[in-house]
């Protein structure tokens, strides 16, 4: 069989969990699934809703499901000033309250609600310095800025906005910088190069300023050079950084969406765009169509979108959406939760309960046998009222308002056929019992529905018994006479006895599967184990805690995860114990309770399975 490094020619790593981090491309074999997988960042641009209205060199800002367009020009070249205004849900756009200035080649700059649109020229208008804010509602002409100006960079927000560049009566581009307060216009830190149609994202405080042009003429192309710089302003000053133009080419009107260290630009008549990570630029996903003199939204560089732009090089009520989707994988863990209010062993549990709803009934705390009822909600554990008959080592089944209990052991040294259901209030004595008195069994099911198997009788017992609510019938025997099983797991037609010990005192590993009616070999632990508990389905467990083997106690925290085929390591317990009792899923279980060696335990501790998103993928031969 080929291996990944003689197909490749490159060696990878051999991991026993995925990664943490979301660095794009990693490709790794991961030891406990036996799977080659690889981690990709998904990004890419789409068509969404076009504007109700064709035009450029409008103003666009607000988010992908609250956006905000207004003005620009609506016929070529960029001659007929518009005042309109649109509002887009997610899905369309919507006619808003007009400008009260028709106006192109301006910036704007806000969300939905509060946007801020400034500057005017070009297109046979006279430049000036216009201001406009809306607030969701209606536009309200404010102070102008200082400088007439069009063709400016702009971010942030309605009161900490940021205006860079542009072009200036008479003189081209500029590198004047201006700051709105939400009232007021004010000279900020200036631009080291004159420059405009620049893309600009980012805060007040924190922007980042590349591509478009800059005033250095270039030979047959007058005063159009591109610009061959990155600028980054902290609040008072610029600082240059890499070219942006070097690595893809943005011109005409460019924008920029997200914040100093993850921005996306673009705006080229072209299909081209570009992200920036804070220090270097890199190519960026190609736009659906190429767009030119675009508006822009969004200070997400995850989430964006461009509208209004050509479809090169007329004018368009074309709009694309930016999206990327980032790969996040977080371990699996314990964690510790509220602590029982009685140490103790040997227990029962609702079985079937969640992280967030369990039940632990009995136990043994030195002597005698407990009849203690403790109810969990997630995050502390409260008395309730107790069984009728004091008893360790029984069954346990069901929820926190319907449980079961049935067999184990009370004083003094006697095994119980007795069952007990939990209505949520109070344990009720039932008229039919277990067919024979045994303890340590494993239990699961429902209270309508209850599955109990194995155990002590006193001798290790193949015996299968089922309860429908009312009274128990022969299940199938078990192919290994076993008691000490690993807690209990499943429902009573999908269950699963895990380990435990067999006569001899041996502590076994083998996995029994049960369908309803028959069991049948399931998977083995990694070692052979006794006493330990369980959450989860027949398909989808988690096995933790237990004895691994007879003389000193070897007690374990040892946690695995069972797929319905195989077994594999999970992250252990904090606390290694014995007769642990567990609930939940294999993703959110549940452990508490149980023997530390040599001192009962009120411990209790909660697992968070792996949370991996759609795109860790698993490589398979085809």
């Amino acid at each position: 069989m080929s291996t990944y490094k003689a197909l490749v020619g490159k060696k990878i790593k051999s991991v026993s969990s995925d990664p943490s981090d979301s660095a794009d491309g990693q490709m790794w074999y991961n030891t406990t699934t036996q799977s080659l997988r690889g981690l990709a960042i998904i990004e890419a641009w789409s068509a969404a809703s076009n504007t109700n209205t064709a035009k450029q060199r409008s103003g666009g800002c607000g988010t992908q499901t609250a956006g905000l367009n207004c003005g620009g020009f609506a016929a070529p070249p960029g001659t007929e000033a518009n005042n309109g205004t649109e509002e887009y849900n997610g899905s369309g756009w919507s006619n808003a309250p007009n400008l009260n200035t028709a106006r192109g080649n301006t910036k704007l700059v806000g969300i939905q609600t509060a946007g801020v649109f400034f500057g005017q020229g070009g297109g046979g208008q006279t430049q000036s310095g216009v201001t406009e804010e809306y607030n969701g509602t209606a536009w309200t002409t404010v102070n102008p800025m200082a400088n007439a100006i069009n063709y400016r960079s702009g971010c942030g927000v309605e009161t900490a906005l940021l205006a860079s560049g542009g072009n200036v009566p008479g003189t081209n581009r500029s590198n004047l910088n201006e700051e709105y307060d939400g009232t007021n216009w004010t000279t900020g830190g200036a631009l080291p190069q004159k420059q405009s149609s620049n893309g600009q994202a980012g805060t007040q405080t924190a922007a980042i300023n590349s591509f478009g042009y800059t005033n250095s003429p270039v030979p047959g192309n007058s005063g159009d050079a591109l610009n061959t710089i990155s600028l980054e302003y902290d609040g008072s000053s610029w600082t240059a950084g890499p070219n942006g133009n070097g690595v893809v080419e943005l011109t005409g009107y460019a924008m920029g969406s997200g914040t100093q260290t993850d921005a996306i630009f673009a705006g080229a008549p072209s299909t081209n765009s570009c992200k920036y990570d804070g220090t270097n630029f890199s190519v960026g996903p190609a736009l659906a169509v190429a767009q030119d003199s675009a508006s822009h939204g969004s200070t997400s560089a995850s989430a964006t979108w461009i509208a209004k732009g050509s479809p090169v090089p007329s004018v368009g009520d074309r709009v694309q959406e930016f999206n990327r989707s980032t790969s996040s994988v977080t371990a699996a863990a314990w964690a510790s939760g509220g602590n029982l209010n009685t140490a103790r062993d040997e227990g029962a549990s609702s079985q079937n309960g969640l992280q967030t709803a369990a039940l632990y009934f009995g136990g043994y705390a030195s002597d005698p046998a407990s009849n203690a009822t403790e109810q969990y909600d997630g995050s502390s554990w409260t008395n309730k009222n107790s069984l009728n008959t004091a008893r360790y080592s029984g069954a346990g089944a069901g929820t926190t308002t319907a449980a079961l209990y049935s067999g184990g052991f009370s004083n003094p040294s006697t095994r119980q056929s007795a069952v007990e259901e939990w209505d949520g209030t109070n344990w009720a004595t039932q008229p039919n019992s277990l067919s024979t008195g045994r303890n340590n069994c494993g239990g699961c099911g429902t209270q309508t529905a209850g599955l109990v198997y194995g155990g002590d009788e006193p001798a290790d017992s193949d015996k299968t018994e089922l309860y429908n609510g009312t009274s128990w019938t022969n299940g199938g025997a078990l192919s290994t006479a076993r008691s000490h099983v690993m807690g209990g797991v499943g429902i009573s037609t999908a269950a699963i006895c895990v380990g435990g010990k067999t006569p001899g005192s041996s502590y076994v590993a083998t996995t029994e599967e049960y369908g309803g009616s028959s069991w049948t070999s399931g998977g083995n632990l990694l070692t052979g184990t006794e006493n330990g508990g369980g959450a989860g389905t027949a398909t989808d467990a988690i096995i933790f805690g237990g004895n691994i083997g007879p003389g000193t106690p070897n007690y374990t925290a040892v946690t695995q995860g069972y797929d319905g085929t195989a077994f594999s390591t999970r992250p252990s317990m904090a606390t290694s114990r014995v007769y642990v009792s567990g609930t939940g899923t294999s993703t959110a279980g549940l452990a508490f309770g149980g023997n530390s060696h040599p001192t009962y335990t009120t411990a209790t501790e909660e697992f968070t399975g792996e949370t991996t998103t759609a795109n860790i993928e698993t490589f398979t031969t085809s």
